[in-house]
Formats: C-alpha cells, structure tokens, sequence
C-alpha cells in the first residue's frame, strides 16, 4: 500500500517547528556553547510552568533590561569618545560632504523617504507586516517578536536621548522640516536596523533557497543603512549618532533573535513524540 506523502504543515504551532527550526542545515534549536546550553535548560523549566509564549515574553523582557543596561554603558562610552573628538571627529567632514551633494530634487526625495523609517512611517510599516505574517502563519509569534523588539529599540532611544542629550547639528545646516530632539542615538536609524532586522528575519526561516536568504538580508541591511545615511544627508544627525544607533540596534536584534531561538527550543521539547516512536 502506497502511502500518500504529506508536506510539512506550516501554521501554527507545528509549522514553527517544521518551518522556523532550520536555517539551511543550520538548528536553531541546537546549543552548542555551555552557556547557550545553560540558556536552554533554564528556558525549558519555564516553559513547564508558563508555557512557550509566556516564556518567549519573559525573555524578551529580560533581554530588554540588558539592552538597557548596555544602552547606559554604550552612552557613557560615547560621551567620552565625542568628548576626545574620537570617532567624532569624522561628523563634520561627513556633514559637509553630504551638503555638498544635496540639491531641491534629492532633498524632496531623501526627505520622503526618510519619513518611511520615522514615528509614523515605521509604526506602519511594521503593523502591517506584523498582521500579515500573524494571519498567514496562525501564529502570535511574529507579532510578540516584533513588537517587542519596536518598543525595545523605541525605549533604548528614549534612554539614550535622556542620557546623552546631545545637540543635533546646526539648523543652518539642516534640510527642513526640522528636528528639535536630542541627536543620540538616531531613532531612525535604530528603528530600521531592528524592525528590518526582525522581519528578514522570520522571512528567512521560511525561505529554502540559500541565495534568496542572502537577497532578503542584504535588503534589510541596505534599508537599514540607507534610512541611517538619509539621516546624515539631511543634517538631522551627526554620524556617529548613526553610526552608535546601528551597533545598539544589532545588540537589541541579537538579543530577539536569540530570545525566539530559546522559544522554538521549548516548543520543540514540548512537543509530542511522532506516532510510531
């Protein structure tokens, strides 16, 4: 008797474990380091008592405080290195480089597209995609990642204008409309790097060909790094506010990503063993 074959299913719950767990040969699920093992065992106690979901908030909630803690220490870090006129020693020359290429067109242009990663173009974007991927996987889980990680990354900004305070470049030297808050960290640039960040994300895990996963991210790193430089371009930040706001923003990604691998760890050993085994 010839047994019909069956494709993998890929919603809900059993399609996070047959479609999310794998990155080309790669398992997420797989901790190789004692302390990612250490992590693993810990998240699947919690998942015991709290169950996947609670346990995948709980641990972004926790990786949100270490995101805080290095968003204070980055900022102090920063401080000191504009103090010395370090690495911020490049933000005058960058910013009269910029100047020297706008023109009416290009600034209208750069200006539109800008706002796509700005307080009202990115809370869009991303509730958007955040519903489209929820309604086509049957999941909470795209929406708990990427929420999160916007009011993550929107938090790390609040703390870090609060911390720094630094004045952004000259009016003068600036495309309007202008920006009257703090320039560290750009929260443009912050925002994209992790919003972008986490959609390429859960887009490549269900994408099987390996040059279609090197094409969705080299996407979100280009939106990422455009919308930053846009930033400079239009005299609204000082590079090195975007260039800091593109570190802490791959700290807090790396944070999530992590936070979502411990998740699909605990679904995988709650998970019933196949029929037959």
């Amino acid at each position: 008797m010839v047994t019909e074959h069956q494709d993998p299913p890929a919603t809900g719950v059993q399609g996070e474990l047959h479609q999310d767990r794998f990155v080309g040969e790669q398992d997420l699920t797989r901790w190789t380091s004692p302390g990612g093992q250490a992590l693993a065992r810990a998240a699947r106690k919690i998942s015991n008592v709290l169950g996947p979901h609670a346990t995948l908030i709980l641990t972004l909630a926790a990786g949100a405080l270490i995101a805080a803690v290095l968003t204070a220490l980055f900022s102090e870090v920063y401080e000191s290195v504009v103090e010395a006129d370090g690495v911020a020693g490049l933000d005058h020359p960058v910013l009269d480089a910029a100047k020297s290429v706008r023109s009416p067109a290009l600034n209208l242009i750069i200006t539109g597209y800008t706002d796509v990663g700005g307080t009202i173009g990115m809370p869009i974007l991303a509730s958007v995609i955040t519903v489209a991927l929820a309604l086509r996987r049957r999941s909470w889980t795209p929406a708990i990642l990427i929420v999160i990680a916007a009011a993550g990354s929107l938090l790390m900004t609040i703390a870090g204008k609060q911390l720094i305070g630094r004045t952004r470049p000259l009016l003068a030297d600036a495309v309007p409309p202008y920006e009257y808050s703090a320039s560290f960290p750009s929260g443009h640039s912050l925002n994209s790097v992790v919003i972008a960040g986490v959609v390429a994300y859960l887009v490549i895990l269900r994408l099987k060909s390996r040059r279609s996963r090197i094409w969705t991210a080299a996407l979100a790193a280009a939106f990422a790094v455009t919308i930053g430089l846009s930033r400079v371009y239009l005299g609204h930040h000082w590079f090195t506010d975007v260039l800091a706001a593109w570190i802490l923003g791959l700290a807090w990604l790396a944070l999530v990503i992590t936070a979502h691998r411990l998740y699909l760890t605990s679904r995988k050993h709650r998970a019933p063993a196949p029929a037959g085994a």
